[in-house]
């Protein structure tokens, strides 16, 4: 009976020593492999160096992109501004050259009108043309386009475009302007009438074509 406790004793004890081993052949295969003590911390320090400056350019870089998109359009916007006042002056200063030159060109031609129609009309004393009531107060028309376009070219020389009151002008003159154009736009109608009357007259025709010759 002894021998066989003891062998089955120590049967048990052999199949624990060997369930031991099993298990710490085990643990060995699937634990990690732990380095030194000092290579691990020179790796571990290593990766949180590289990670701290990752992280302190990541951080770096969200600070300044606000301020460079911000920064950005402020620029441009008013940029954008600047280029839009440039333009606009440019076409003030078109469109008041523009208006100059035009009131030029009319004075030019009323000159043409008074000096061969209207005078030569009057010298030739034709009892049946009314030279007046064909061509109304044109005359005071120019007198005061010319004072127009001296007023205009008062606020325009020698003055930056800026500084270029050119409204003023037009207020100046307003008062003037509605009364002669009153007159003129009155007898409108009934100067057409007489042209179209004087035009079926031969004699009279002859005179206003003699006229209109010389403006050529």
């Amino acid at each position: 009976d002894c021998p066989a406790k003891e062998g089955t004793g120590g049967r048990k004890r052999n199949l624990t020593l060997l369930r031991n081993k099993l298990y710490m052949g085990q643990r060995r295969r699937t634990e990690p492999v732990v380095e030194s003590t000092t290579t691990a911390g020179d790796h571990g320090n290593l990766r949180r160096s590289q990670s701290d400056r990752t992280e302190y350019s990541q951080k770096l870089q969200e600070k300044m992109a606000p301020q460079a998109v911000s920064f950005t359009p402020a620029t441009s916007s008013q940029e954008d501004e600047e280029e839009v006042s440039r333009r606009m002056m440019a076409r003030r200063v078109k469109i008041i050259t523009e208006l100059m030159q035009t009131e030029k060109d009319y004075i030019s031609d009323l000159d043409l009108c008074i000096k061969e129609v209207i005078q030569p009309l009057r010298n030739k004393q034709i009892a049946r043309f009314d030279v007046d009531g064909l061509f109304s107060n044109i005359e005071l028309v120019h007198q005061l386009s010319a004072k127009l376009l001296s007023l205009l070219e008062e606020a325009t020389t020698d003055v930056e475009p800026p500084m270029q009151i050119i409204g003023e002008v037009f207020l100046q003159i307003k008062g003037p302007l509605e009364d002669t154009y009153k007159i003129y736009c009155y007898h409108h109608d009934d100067a057409h009438t007489m042209l179209e009357s004087y035009e079926k007259d031969e004699e009279l025709k002859q005179h206003l074509r003699d006229c209109v010759q010389s403006l050529k």
